[in-house]
């Protein structure tokens, strides 16, 4: 009799491990939340949910990249540096390409590594490397994230493993997405890798839309139990570029039906007429005190200087609409510049108006200052820097 109670209690156990695992989004509908934005312009084309604080699983290997391609342009990394794997990285579980403790891998093949196969142990590999510890790491991607708007956003890892505190949004994912693609071109050209070998074993994407979608070339997708099955994907086409999101899902097949549909109805929606451009609250640009000029030339190297932000397509979306305020002379012979500077781990865009003369930029800015729009004149290689209110 004690054996049999034993035995229906573990039974019991079992039933309840297997219902909060698996089976769990099965009986329970998950919600889900998806984003489009157009790339260029930085304009919303569509959102469900999008605000809504969810588990990113594998997306999080995006800010991981994010942070390691930017070591990589300020020269703390490069891809042939190779790295030690600690006990720690290689104890994470799966997905994994199971390094071993006290071995050593390039930077380049960790990178593949975290694109390909979604590596668990890779991911913590670069976490050490560039933060020491894994904690520290997820720190700074949580403070990355919030110098790149992503204002509902908490990193508590650089894998995406299962951690209660690790929370984001569809539209923060989006804003992850764009800054990778605007702010690291050379290197998101790897997320359109199919295959990464190692160790003499092959590893295939999981990101099927690559074959699939005609255009898409990115970015990553993600899924554990909880946050159900996630992408952050990009596609190209006839030059108009979209970036999707879709989360909580409960299947692939179901996932890729619906971002696929969704990135085709962006590009229909930009296909039929190109997006005003977005207007950005003026509270945002901090207005600059005067400041001494240059002396006056004849020449068209100047430029109105309007603000600063965390996001290209936002800088270029402001930069546009200040230019089509102008007086229409003036706005002919101006085209917009979008000036990239660090600031810590993340990038910074300046966003300018050139190719006036002196006097055409001095009447623009007092202009602009009259509206109680922020504006500085400064010579197209000016190093003057407008403030941001982060």
């Amino acid at each position: 009799m004690f054996y049999r109670k034993i035995i229906s209690l573990l039974c019991f156990l079992a039933a309840v491990m297997f219902l909060t695992d698996d089976c769990w989004a099965a009986r329970f509908k998950r919600s889900q939340s998806s984003i489009v934005i157009d790339a260029d312009s930085g304009k919303v084309i569509s959102s469900s949910n999008a605000d809504e604080r969810r588990y990113p699983a594998s997306l999080t290997k995006l800010m991981t990249l994010y942070i390691t391609f930017d070591a990589l342009n300020k020269g703390k990394l490069k891809l042939s540096d190779r790295l030690k794997v600690s006990r720690h990285a290689a104890g994470q579980t799966p997905s994994k390409i199971d390094v071993r403790t006290g071995e050593t891998i390039s930077v380049e093949n960790a990178i593949k590594a975290l694109i390909v196969k979604s590596a668990n142990d890779c991911a913590v590999v670069l976490a050490e490397a560039l933060g020491k510890t894994e904690d520290n790491f997820a720190k700074i991607m949580t403070q990355t994230a919030k110098d790149l708007g992503m204002n509902h956003t908490t990193f508590k890892n650089a894998s995406g493993l299962p951690h209660p505190g690790q929370k984001t949004t569809a539209r923060d994912m989006a804003i992850l997405g764009s800054a990778v693609y605007h702010h690291f071109p050379e290197y998101y050209k790897l997320f359109s890798t199919r295959k990464f070998q190692y160790k003499g074993k092959t590893f295939f994407t999981h990101n099927h839309l690559l074959k699939k979608y005609k255009g898409t070339d990115g970015m990553k997708t993600g899924y554990t139990n909880a946050a159900g099955y996630n992408i952050v994907t990009s596609a190209k086409r006839n030059g108009k570029r979209v970036i999707a999101v879709v989360m909580g899902h409960n299947s692939i097949k179901e996932r890729d039906t619906k971002v696929a549909s969704l990135m085709t109805k962006g590009f229909q929606k930009i296909g039929k007429s190109e997006a005003a451009p977005q207007v950005i609250a003026q509270a945002e640009i901090i207005p600059q005190p005067e400041t001494a000029q240059p002396s006056e030339t004849n020449d068209n190297s100047w430029a109105i200087q309007v603000g600063a932000f965390s996001n290209y397509a936002r800088a270029r979306n402001y930069a546009l609409n200040i230019q089509s305020s102008l007086k229409p002379d003036y706005a002919a012979k101006t085209s917009v510049n979008v000036e990239p500077f660090s600031k810590g781990y993340s990038v910074i865009y300046r966003s300018q108006l050139v190719g006036l003369e002196k006097n055409e930029a001095d009447k623009s800015c007092y202009q602009l200052q009259r509206a109680k729009k922020s504006c500085i004149v400064v010579q197209t290689d000016s190093k003057t820097q407008l403030a941001m209110v982060n």
